[in-house]
């Protein structure tokens, strides 16, 4: 009888992003903290300072007065989180756990997506974006806690 290969993976594979930077992390919260008046400048300038920390981008994009600016920042958040996942061993399958907190901004940016993609009238975006999102965390409700 033939020796057949054993399978010895228990499910689709999991994908945890690397933390931040202390500094970055500290000056995020640092953003979000600042007064009302100047708190989304706050951020853009963590944004600016670290171009791959996602959840800058998310927060930032959750600052924006307008559509068109939430979804450029929750755009650049999901793709350079797409970007980053590949990195980490990403390869098109699997999950991204809401409860890994380094994934919450790539989860933040894209559900910003879809909101935003919903309230713009670009529905076919918006599901695809909703299915992403229960395909790499069917356990995450959305919420933000």
């Amino acid at each position: 009888m033939p020796e057949l290969p054993v399978n010895l993976s228990t499910g689709l594979p999991e994908t945890a992003l690397d933390l931040e930077p202390a500094d970055a992390r500290e000056a995020l919260a640092a953003a979000r903290a600042a007064p009302d008046d100047v708190r989304r400048q706050a951020v853009a300038e963590v944004a600016t300072r670290w171009p791959r920390y996602l959840d800058a981008w998310a927060r930032l994009g959750a600052l924006q007065g307008g559509n068109a600016e939430a979804y450029a920042c929750y755009r650049v958040g999901y793709h350079r989180g797409l970007d980053q996942l590949r990195q980490s061993g990403w390869r098109g399958q699997g999950y991204v756990r809401w409860t890994h907190v380094p994934n919450r901004g790539f989860l933040r940016a894209l559900a910003g997506l879809a909101r935003v993609a919903g309230e713009i009238g670009e529905e076919d975006e918006a599901d695809r974006c909703r299915t992403f999102i229960a395909q790499l965390d069917p356990q995450w409700d959305g919420t933000d806690g």
